[in-house]
């Protein structure tokens, strides 16, 4: 394995992307080799030789995961493959066709550890817990995804854990069977692959297998699938949260190292201590101060461990920028659904906007709106001060952080109060700068978004909020608005009476607001700002320019709820398999006009929404 990573990264080196079989992937576990496993099971042998029933549910103290082998999958169909997805592994495009990948992708094969010697890299399930709904839920984990192993890409030198979710019981799988019905598998699919073809931070899927002798039971019977999905990192804020809630100092400090040092780049790659917030632009937060610590002394000391959570923050703070930008729900933003990298994580009642309305939320079990599109940098902050509040500690010690005293017994009593009013400091400010972040990233994108290319602090108020305003109050759909925006010339705005008649591309066809004149009047007094502001920024003469750079960033393919639904319909019950294949290569290149699939099914599935089937709603239950 040392020599294969070695030639690798040769490889790499001297221009070349090399690719490889499943079986010859450069492989790793840095999570089990640095983390503490489950007592019961303290090696893979251990687990290995337990009857399978014995790794179901139960309490697992002291430790962070379990060793854990997959279930057998019976008769297992191999759906689809990201093809992205291969050549980010670093996979030949061939291996999806061999029988090994598949059976590897139904968890049927452990292809990196002996049984016979006992060698090599054994799957697991991670140990965490969180905050649902804002109540404290207690342990978690994965209780139907099963890591099988690390592999860092040579051409990238990224790594990322492969896992398996819908491979059977663990010992976090609580009440449930540790299965995942296609339905929602699909759904996961699509919508990993797609978020990454936005440029938004996410997980991502390699692989969908259908398993056609399992039959799960949710709200009706219906058949199992697995997911084959990576990502740089699998850990959760919840998994801080709780080592917090059972007084685990150790544990803790020893998850918090581990995500500096094995996820996040190292704690010389993280942010250093804020210049004074008034001298400092959100520019200037946004991009990042110098990466070199400045750690500091007395009540404002900032630590590595508060470098840490600022990163965390800062990621977050990013990605959930995305999210509003391009009009994407988790629909259950729990902690345990928040990542300490800043990816999308956990998809289950997700959705894109529709028509805009801010008030929406995808999870029909959201009853306080909770999860809704307006809500969701608020709930991200609110689940972050939860995860200060496990390093808070940490964070709170500031210089005396690795003093003996503190580290073996905690702190003392006579500085405690100093600790809390550091620790609530880091709090404070990394809260300020979670929104700069945020505003920061969504005014860089909504800008690209209105094909403008340089923001200016007018257009927040005059573009930005009266463009979504018009949306909303006009019913209109949040990303054909966008999308048709890019396809109008400056030429057709140069009158009133051309404004208005461009005005009506934003309505659906046959489906004209109830006061259309007046919505025409609005729409076009908002398009003559808007014409203005492209010609300060383009000049004359460069409008197909600022169409095509439009094109780039407004998606044409939406995979929304309507359109898996359909291919969940059409797959599940109807066996088709090319839908599938075709709604993914729409998924994976979602700014083109044309994919080369079905021109007619292309256009219906990014046209108007169907009557009757926008702002859809689904429940957790996968």
């Amino acid at each position: 394995m040392a020599n294969q990573l070695s030639n690798g990264i040769n490889t790499a080196a001297s221009g070349t992307s090399a690719r490889f079989t499943l079986r010859d992937l450069p492989k790793s576990n840095n999570f089990t080799s640095n983390l503490p496993p489950d007592p019961a099971f303290p090696t893979p042998a251990d687990s290995h030789k337990a009857p399978r029933e014995t790794l179901g549910p139960r309490l697992v103290k002291g430790a962070l995961y379990t060793y854990v082998r997959p279930e057998i999958t019976h008769s297992p169909e191999l759906l689809a493959v990201s093809d992205r997805a291969m050549e980010d592994l670093g996979l030949v495009p061939e291996e999806s066709e061999t029988e090994e990948f598949k059976q590897v992708m139904a968890g049927n094969l452990i292809i990196s550890w002996d049984e016979e010697t006992g060698e090599g890299i054994y799957p697991w399930a991670q140990c965490y817990g969180g905050y649902q709904f804002g109540q404290w839920a207690g342990q978690l984990g994965d209780g139907r995804a099963i890591s099988l192993f690390e592999t860092t890409n040579p051409a990238t030198n990224t790594r990322y854990e492969l896992q398996l979710k819908g491979a059977g019981k663990t010992p976090y799988s609580r009440f449930a069977d540790g299965k995942a019905v296609l339905r929602s598998s699909i759904r996961e699919f699509i919508v990993s692959e797609y978020l990454n073809s936005l440029h938004i931070p996410t997980t991502r899927a390699l692989s969908l297998v259908l398993a056609p002798r399992s039959r799960v039971q949710r709200e009706r019977i219906e058949p199992g699938a697995l997911v084959a999905r990576f990502a740089q990192s699998w850990l959760r804020l919840g998994t801080f949260d709780l080592q917090r809630m059972r007084g685990d100092r150790s544990l803790l400090r020893q998850l918090a190292t581990y995500a500096a040092e094995h996820v996040l780049g190292g704690w010389a790659a993280l942010p250093a201590k804020l210049a004074d917030p008034s001298t400092t632009s959100t520019t200037d937060v946004s991009r990042g101060v110098p990466a070199e610590a400045v750690e500091g002394s007395g009540a404002d000391a900032e630590n590595r461990f508060a470098r840490l959570y600022r990163e965390v923050v800062r990621r977050n703070a990013r990605t959930v920028a995305a999210w509003q930008a391009y009009g994407f729900m988790n629909g259950v933003l729990n902690t345990d659904n928040t990542s300490v990298a800043g990816l999308s994580i956990d998809f289950g009642p997700f959705a894109f906007l529709d028509s805009f309305d801010p008030a929406y939320t995808p999870n029909h079990d959201d009853h306080m709106l909770r999860y809704a599109y307006r809500n969701q940098p608020t709930i991200v902050w609110w689940n972050l001060v939860r995860f200060g509040e496990a390093l808070g500690e940490l964070m709170g010690a500031g210089d005396r952080v690795d003093e003996a005293g503190f580290v073996e017994r905690g702190v003392a009593e006579d500085w405690a109060e100093e600790l809390v009013k550091r620790a609530e400091g880091v709090i404070e400010r990394a809260g300020e700068e979670y929104k700069a972040v945020f505003l920061a990233e969504y005014k860089r994108l909504m800008t690209a978004r209105l094909g403008l290319k340089q923001f200016k602090e007018l257009d927040f108020d005059h573009l930005f909020s009266e463009w979504l305003d018009l949306m909303e109050a006009l019913e209109l759909d949040f990303h054909l608005c966008f999308r048709r925006l890019g396809g109008v010339g400056l030429g057709d705005l140069e009158s009133a009476e051309g404004r208005r008649e461009v005005a009506g591309v934003f309505f659906a066809k046959g489906r004209p607001p109830a006061q259309e004149g007046a919505a025409r009047e609005r729409i076009a007094n908002w398009l003559e700002k808007w014409g203005a502001r492209v010609r300060e920024d383009w000049g004359e003469g460069r409008d197909e320019e600022r169409r095509e750079e439009m094109r780039k960033v407004n998606p044409k393919f939406i995979p929304r709820s309507w359109v898996l639904d359909e291919v969940i319909e059409r797959v599940e019950k109807k066996g088709e398999r090319d839908i599938l294949k075709g709604t993914m290569k729409m998924a994976l290149n979602p700014f083109e006009e044309h994919w080369g699939w079905d021109e007619g099914e292309e256009e219906r599935f990014c046209g108007d929404v169907p009557k009757y089937r926008g702002m859809l709603q689904c429940s957790c239950s996968s």
